[in-house]
């Protein structure tokens, strides 16, 4: 029962390892979302998106409402969290998401939802 309730919501960790990205072909992007992204699990699904792609970093919602996040690995894998991110989970609307280039955290191998 405990695989299947992990299978279905997640662990209960906030942070979820994922496999190292070899910092040589990896980049970091800082990334802020407007819209209705807040109150409908949006950071969730960040978390699980990221996971899925194999992707480091965390994500955090914003007093405006928005939501931030740093997300680093392979550049495809990336721009394709990026245009998941574009299409959101169902409940949010994405109306703007602005990105940057930052700085590789070398050795960085999980994924987390900051409060």
């Amino acid at each position: 029962m405990r695989e299947l309730f992990k299978k279905i919501f997640g662990s209960n960790s906030d942070e979820d390892t994922v496999p190292a990205v070899d910092e040589k072909n990896a980049v970091r992007k800082s990334v802020t979302v407007q819209g209705r992204v807040q109150g409908v699990g949006f950071r969730y699904f960040v978390r699980q998106e990221a996971r899925a792609l194999g992707i480091s970093g965390w994500v955090m919602n914003l007093t405006d409402g928005s939501v931030t996040m740093e997300i680093q690995g392979a550049p495809e894998v990336i721009d394709e969290l990026i245009e998941r991110l574009k299409r959101g989970n169902g409940y949010s609307k994405v109306v703007q998401l602005k990105s940057n280039d930052i700085a590789v955290v070398k050795g960085e191998n999980k994924f987390g939802i900051k409060y």
